[in-house]
């Protein structure tokens, strides 16, 4: 029961940020998923209920997804996921744990400071290689976010389309994340407690509702400072666990 709480906690907040700034179940989520369940079957739930928290998420902001930019960047997303579920599946549980929380503040790094280094870019190339790394990363460590939010900066998009563009990539990364794991026999849905499922699938419609009530009252820079806190904090202590179980 405890850790039903704690899964439901996590995507609720998870959802409710991503609602509101456009990223935050993979960021808030993923490193606790991580620290409660194990970087295998933690990522797995979180592949797998930000597929159905961004699909919900796309259907309110669609009318501001380029759905160009989703062909171009997820039909690449499997390329990174395939080497991504292989490396999972060939890791112990204490280097996997800390090679999460590593990659997590990485794409943290990448997301906080990257977005002001990166020169301005135009076509299909650019979208290519961030749709393979982001799968690669959706896989490993349940985060894209970053990935795709550089890429968009980059290209100098308006925040909206950015928000908006990134909900479809969200729910095709962890189906594919989902599926492509389940093939090469990195993760098992069935050594996952069912209670861990309604927990999730509560916190989500807890958190996109709390999220659409509070969206246009909160500052989005607000929002996502707090989402990138707790992602730092989650991150480092996956880090610490995984080294301390070395």
């Amino acid at each position: 029961m405890i850790i039903a709480l704690a899964v439901f906690a996590a995507i609720a907040v998870g959802s409710c940020m991503q609602r509101v700034s456009g990223m935050g179940v993979g960021l808030i989520s993923g490193p606790i998923l991580s620290l409660i369940l194990g970087p295998v079957e933690g990522i797995m739930v979180l592949n797998i209920l930000a597929c159905i928290n961004a699909g919900a998420t796309t259907v309110v902001v669609r009318k501001n997804v380029v759905w160009s930019q989703v062909a171009l960047l997820g039909s690449v997303l499997v390329l990174g996921s395939v080497p991504a579920a292989f490396l999972i599946a060939a890791m112990d549980t204490a280097p996997l744990l800390i090679l999460v929380g590593v990659s997590l503040l990485i794409a943290l790094a990448v997301v906080t400071l990257g977005k002001s280094y990166v020169p301005t870019i135009s076509g299909r190339g650019p979208g290519i290689v961030a749709g393979i790394i982001g799968g690669f990363t959706n896989t490993l460590a349940g985060v894209a976010g970053p990935v795709f939010t550089v890429y968009f900066s980059a290209a100098r998009w308006k925040q909206a389309n950015l928000a908006a563009t990134m909900q479809p990539l969200f729910m095709l990364g962890g189906g594919i994340s989902f599926i492509v794991k389940a093939v090469v026999g990195a993760a098992a849905i069935t050594s996952i407690a069912w209670l861990v499922w309604p927990a999730g699938a509560l916190g989500m419609l807890v958190g996109i509702s709390l999220g659409s009530l509070i969206a246009h009252r909160i500052e989005q820079a607000a929002a996502r400072k707090f989402s990138l806190l707790v992602a730092a904090a989650g991150a480092i202590a996956a880090v610490i666990r995984g080294v301390s179980s070395l």
